[in-house]
């Protein structure tokens, strides 16, 4: 490389941009399903709402995989070669693409927007613990200080920690938060020799099959019939963006730590506050907080770039 850097250092730095592209998308995904949600409560509960844009994400991602499976990337769907891979794709599916997102847009329909950002982004403190034991990423002091200054932040732009409760819904979407850090960890494994797309069709195909079916032992699809072109246009909308959120999360953690990746993506807070300001007129409720959040990407990806990965998968 022109740089001097080595290979593995280049494919870090692709990595980290990635992630910066996929925590633009995420901070999109936050604001729109805010409307999705709301504007599905008038014909169906938020499961019923979460099974079908995962459908439509699936779709997408499974057409992906096979244009690129027809190009001959290498990066398009691959069968998995061993049993492992088949259990931990299996494990994707249901920590990953299921349990969790009944529970986070169950809680996303008793909570605000900003709380459910707030949770939603603690995910990298999990992430740094699961990360440390079971990954052996190397944590810097550099590292630390990026996670303090993200959920202080976060913390600020819900109006600070007082302002912060702890509901049925909040206690779902930290449910739901702990069981995407255990899936973040399962995927950096097996996305040292499964590729990103095949992990992603598995985690939303595999997860989607399994909410359709816990949608009809429940019932919830007769509430269909009222369903007018708005609500599938969030349907449509919602399930996009989530299938460009996941095909850049996976193919951003196949090239760099976890810890890195999930701290990078917290930025996506920075997004939405500026949606909300923009289309809603909402007031960013701390400038600092903003500050805060952007000063702990900018350390996180001090941090992911300054220090060799000397241990763990990549």
């Amino acid at each position: 490389m022109r740089d001097g850097a080595s290979p593995g250092t280049g494919r870090r730095r692709a990595g980290l941009l990635i992630a910066a592209m996929t925590a633009v998308v995420s901070g999109v995904a936050v604001f729109v399903n805010g409307y999705g949600v709301r504007a599905w409560s008038e014909v169906a509960d938020a499961t019923t709402y979460t099974t079908l844009k995962n459908l439509v994400a699936a779709g997408v991602l499974v057409a992906a995989a096979a244009v690129a499976g027809r190009h001959r990337s290498g990066a398009g769907f691959a069968k998995p070669q061993r049993f492992g891979q088949w259990v931990g794709l299996a494990l994707v599916a249901v920590l990953g693409g299921s349990i969790p997102f009944v529970l986070f847009f169950e809680g996303f329909s008793r909570v605000s927007s900003a709380q459910a950002a707030f949770i939603h982004k603690t995910l990298v403190i999990w992430v740094v613990v699961l990360a440390a034991i079971f990954l052996r990423e190397r944590i810097s002091w550099a590292h630390l200080i990026a996670v303090v200054l993200l959920v202080l932040g976060q913390a600020a732009l819900v109006g600070g920690l007082d302002q912060l409760s702890f509901g049925s819904g909040e206690r779902m979407m930290l449910a739901a938060t702990l069981f995407w850090s255990v899936e973040v960890i399962i995927a950096k494994r097996l996305l040292a020799d499964v590729t990103p797309l095949t992990v992603g069709v598995a985690r939303m195909a595999g997860g989607a099959t399994l909410l359709v079916g816990y949608g009809i032992a429940r019932g919830s699809f007769g509430q269909l019939a009222a369903v007018s072109g708005r609500h599938l246009m969030w349907i449509l909308l919602t399930g996009l963006v989530l299938a460009i959120y996941v095909a850049g999360w996976y193919a951003a953690l196949a090239r760099a730590q976890a810890v890195d990746v999930t701290a990078v993506l917290v930025g996506g807070a920075l997004i939405t506050a500026l949606l909300r300001l923009g289309a809603e007129g909402v007031m960013v409720p701390s400038v600092n907080g903003l500050g805060l959040v952007a000063g702990g990407v900018v350390v996180a990806m001090f941090a992911a770039r300054r220090r060799p990965v000397l241990a763990g998968p990549q």
